[in-house]
């Protein structure tokens, strides 16, 4: 399940659990960059439950769509990862280090106020 929630103007939460295929993929990212039209100095809640990897297909789809993803990510200057995955919350840490422009904090999946409180701080 993947599923997106433009909570304002300036805030998109994500919430993704189970398996992605190709399919999946396509309709979460054509609504990921729907619901991230006009967006600027936004935050991000992404909540990853129970994650199972991708297929190969939803892979490949996810490839294809980088230099719009990229794009994508210059509008958000706050991510908030909640995970029940050590492993996601760490992988979600290095990418924050890997992509200038925005700070990714990762949290254990309970840890919303928290989470909540640094998506908000400077807002």
């Amino acid at each position: 399940m993947f599923r997106i929630i433009k909570q304002s103007v300036d805030r998109v939460d994500i919430e993704l659990s189970g398996k992605l295929d190709a399919d999946g993929m396509t309709r979460a990212l054509d609504e990921l960059i729907e619901q991230s039209e006009g967006v600027s100095n936004g935050r991000m809640l992404y909540r990853i439950s129970e994650f199972s990897l991708p297929t190969l297909g939803a892979i490949g789809v996810e490839m294809a769509r980088l230099p719009k993803l990229f794009g994508l990510l210059a509008k958000f200057d706050r991510c908030a990862v909640l995970s029940d995955s050590g492993w996601l919350r760490t992988a979600a840490m290095v990418e924050g280090a890997l992509f200038p422009g925005i700070d990714i904090k990762s949290f254990e999946l309970h840890d919303v106020d928290a989470a909540e409180a640094w998506l908000n701080q400077d807002a």
